[in-house]
């Protein structure tokens, strides 16, 4: 296997997408963060005493995937065309799901983004509700599909097949 973010001498760098084709790219990443009752009520009911906590998550998430070359150090700037970041709440599990769709037109792809985005969401969910519920747990964080680009699409398969598994 030949890995593309190192040169003969085994230096990092930056991969030169200039005779790449501009391709629509889009990446569709999903995250997790589980916490207690309690906490999960006060963020649904909107009555957390930091304001919003998803509203604000949102934002975040989204500033957060617009920044991911200044976190990841070998990620291109992006034009990214559209970033939308949703939440899905799972009242039985009191999980609280942030997917994070990342879209550019361009010669790399947005899978970073989509991750980083879903993961700046998260975290700011944990750092709104902390003064609650220390405990919360992130996870579960992942690419969930991708398309556009040489590698065409992907659809992450694995994930659904780990938690049917943990089911039985």
């Amino acid at each position: 296997m030949e890995f593309t973010h190192f040169d003969g001498q085994g230096n990092a760098w930056m991969v030169d997408v200039g005779e790449k084709a501009d391709t629509r790219r889009e990446a569709v990443a999903r995250g997790s963060i589980f916490m207690s009752s309690e906490c999960f009520e006060m963020v649904r009911q909107g009555t957390m005493k930091k304001g919003d906590v998803l509203a604000v998550a949102r934002v975040a998430g989204i500033m957060g995937a617009k920044r991911t070359s200044e976190l990841i150090p070998l990620c291109h700037v992006l034009n990214l065309t559209k970033l939308n970041v949703d939440f899905h709440l799972n009242e039985e599990r009191c999980q609280i799901q942030a997917v994070c769709t990342a879209q550019t037109m361009g010669k790399t792809g947005v899978e970073m983004e989509a991750l980083t985005g879903v993961a700046v969401a998260l975290l700011t969910v944990y750092d709104m509700c902390k003064a609650v519920d220390k405990g919360m747990e992130i996870g579960e964080i992942y690419l969930e599909k991708k398309s556009g680009g040489k590698s065409g699409e992907f659809v992450n398969t694995l994930h659904e097949q780990m938690q049917d598994s943990l089911k039985h």
